[in-house]
């Protein structure tokens, strides 16, 4: 009898990954959909959400001089290390910002203009409050604040338009808070390339899109 069950609960264990991540996947191509897209609109929007993810465009160059540091050997000795000269890149993630931030600004048609720019402004000193400089990977935002801020200041200030005013604010509250804001920090960061959009934000952007979807149906 064992060895009869063995194979589909290793075929089930091996195969769950799978078909959970499609799950996902389908959920958010949905989400699009709701926000006025097609069905197949929605669905390559999600495939270039995944693949853009993949790519940073940069956009800034500069030098960094990271100075020498003298270490004390004994009384009379000391050591020393040079300077070191590094180039930092300031790149904007194409999944992460650029096809979201085009996706909001088609939306702000569907959207009341004040009460959208009320909700994003609330939005952005927010993220700005709870994003977390992280040395040597970049900035941090807790996954389910945006979405969730999102989505009560899509209710609160967007009405029978709820949901595009949810993800307006959602995405560029999140990209401006987080990371624009915080540009001024590229020091404390210690990587040598900073991406808008990144890791640190991308998946709470990617969450607005599904809760927003969602509001509808409250």
């Amino acid at each position: 009898m064992a060895m009869f069950f063995f194979p589909f609960w290793f075929l089930l264990l091996l195969f769950l990954p799978l078909w959970l991540a499609l799950i996902y996947f389908n959920l958010i191509a949905t989400s699009f959909s709701v926000l006025g897209l097609s069905p197949e609109a929605a669905f390559w929007l999600v495939v270039a959400v995944v693949l853009g993810s993949l790519i940073n465009i940069p956009v800034w160059r500069e030098r960094v001089i990271h100075p020498g540091r003298v270490f004390p050997v004994g009384l009379f000795f000391y050591y020393s290390t040079p300077p070191v000269v590094q180039e930092r890149v300031l790149a904007v993630n194409v999944g992460g910002a650029v096809i979201p931030v085009l996706l909001a600004l088609y939306l702000l048609q569907r959207a009341p203009l004040g009460p959208t720019l009320v909700a994003t402004l609330l939005m952005t000193l927010l993220v700005h409050k709870v994003s977390r400089i992280i040395p040597g990977r970049g900035i941090g935002v807790p996954v389910v604040i945006p979405p969730l801020a999102a989505a009560v200041l899509g209710i609160l200030f967007g009405g029978e338009n709820a949901a595009p005013v949810a993800y307006i604010a959602g995405v560029l509250g999140t990209l401006i808070g987080a990371d624009l804001l915080n540009l001024r920090r590229l020091d404390a960061l210690g990587a040598n390339v900073v991406s808008i959009g990144g890791a640190g934000v991308r998946d709470g952007i990617l969450l607005v899109g599904v809760v927003a979807a969602l509001i509808p149906a409250l």
